[in-house]
């Protein structure tokens, strides 16, 4: 299984390698004001890409963190209640 995720990952790299090489050609980015800068298409991409994954763990991140803070109220919780003293008699023996 970890043999056939590497060739994966390869053929991944591979075809996003090739794709790169391929959209190498310059292209004019026009932004407000009459300001345009000319970049080659795969930076543009690569760009917009970096931007996309960073929004989408700013999007994660306030859930995640409240869940940590769930889980460490959960945790203080469980080590209190495992170190105080039962409150429930043992059931008799017969």
């Amino acid at each position: 299984m970890r043999v056939l995720t590497w060739v994966l990952r390869l053929l991944l790299f591979l075809f996003m390698f090739v794709f790169a090489l391929k959209n190498t050609g310059p292209v004019n980015l026009q932004f407000f004001f009459g300001q345009v800068w000319q970049l080659p298409l795969v930076l543009l991409l690569l760009g917009f890409f970096a931007v996309g994954i960073l929004l989408g763990v700013l999007a994660v991140a306030g859930a995640l963190f409240r869940e940590r803070r769930v889980s460490a109220a959960l945790r203080r919780d469980m080590v209190r209640l495992s170190s105080s003293p039962s409150t429930v008699s043992p059931a008799s023996e017969s």
